[in-house]
């Protein structure tokens, strides 16, 4: 993170207030996801993205701004992919909020994978398949794949760790029918060719992502985010073979620091994870910051008022409340 250019980010003097939870019980039953709050209103979902980070699939801590750079990106690539698939979008009432009709979720987190890294590399270097997907012996940590792979994981609740599943293994469980998944499938490869392309042009790798759909009507849906910083992984491109050839770790535009960061000081995902000082949630909030500018070459603007009275504030404009 630390070294990189600013990009147009926006500089932030003090640390702001960081959103850890709403509670807006006129909205309706709330319910808890590992970065957002939910809420189902006259047939639509309200997703208010909190400040929480989440790494291992545990609360680590939280991120001033995050909420807001990742609905602002999702928002971003939202606006490029209708002619791939429909997605759930109705409106963006705040710089953390995002309003979609409410769809039938499938329960799998579809992952493309491009490049070999984080659990898909850990699956590999153990000699395991990756989601029911065998890759050829000799491939390197961070090295491109032959072609994008889909390595699905199930969808569990907050603080269970979401576990590989193969394709296969999908359709005869009956998660979905094959048609369905084929749909899905597609989809998702298509969407990840698209942003690859348009990443490429601002000189970044697209490595891997994952995406959520669901049925509204019998058609597929794309759902929750998109091509974000916690659900994808991305590098700059220049220094990448130098860093490799010199046996580092790419340039990371995602949220793969905080990762290797946990791991250094004997976190993965069991135990009490180690305290987060605030100069370091600092240097993640520029970290967010810095890279949503490199991601959509435009400028993050942050708001940085009091974060729950302005959601509620603008929610109740909304709804004429």
């Amino acid at each position: 993170m630390a070294g990189q250019k600013n990009s147009g980010a926006s500089r932030i003097s003090t640390l702001p207030i960081a959103l850890q939870s709403t509670d807006f019980s006129w909205l309706g039953t709330r319910h808890e996801g590992k970065v957002r709050d939910s809420y189902v209103r006259d047939g639509l979902r309200v997703l208010v993205a909190t400040d929480r980070l989440s790494a291992f699939d545990r609360i680590v801590t939280s991120v001033p701004l995050k909420g807001q750079v990742l609905t602002q990106l999702a928002q971003y690539w939202f606006g490029r992919v209708g002619h791939i698939v429909d997605h759930h979008v109705v409106a963006v009432p705040d710089p953390a909020v995002v309003i979609g009709r409410e769809v039938s979720i499938i329960p799998i987190e579809v992952v493309v994978r491009g490049f070999l890294a984080g659990s898909g590399w850990r699956d590999y270097h153990a000699g395991c398949p990756i989601s029911g997907v065998k890759l050829p012996a000799g491939l390197k940590e961070f090295e491109q794949l032959p072609e994008p792979i889909v390595t699905p994981s199930t969808k569990e609740a907050v603080g269970s760790h979401d576990m590989p599943i193969s394709e296969q293994e999908i359709v005869s469980r009956g998660i979905v029918p094959g048609d369905v998944w084929e749909r899905v499938r597609s989809s998702a490869l298509q969407l990840f060719a698209h942003a690859s392309r348009e990443l490429a042009g601002r000189g970044l790798i697209f490595a891997d992502t994952k995406y959520e759909f669901g049925l509204l009507d019998g058609r597929v849906v794309l759902a929750d985010e998109i091509h974000t910083l916690d659900s994808s992984r991305f590098w700059i491109q220049d220094t990448y073979e130098l860093r490799l050839a010199a046996g580092e770790a790419p340039e990371m535009l995602d949220k793969e620091p905080i990762r290797r960061w946990l791991i250094e000081r004997g976190f993965s995902g069991e135990g009490t994870p180690p305290h987060v000082d605030d100069d370091y949630r600092s240097e993640l909030m520029e970290h967010y910051m810095r890279s949503y500018a490199l991601l959509t070459g435009c400028t993050f603007e942050p708001d940085t008022s009091p974060p729950l009275e302005r959601i509620e504030g603008n929610l109740r404009r909304y709804f004429s409340l």
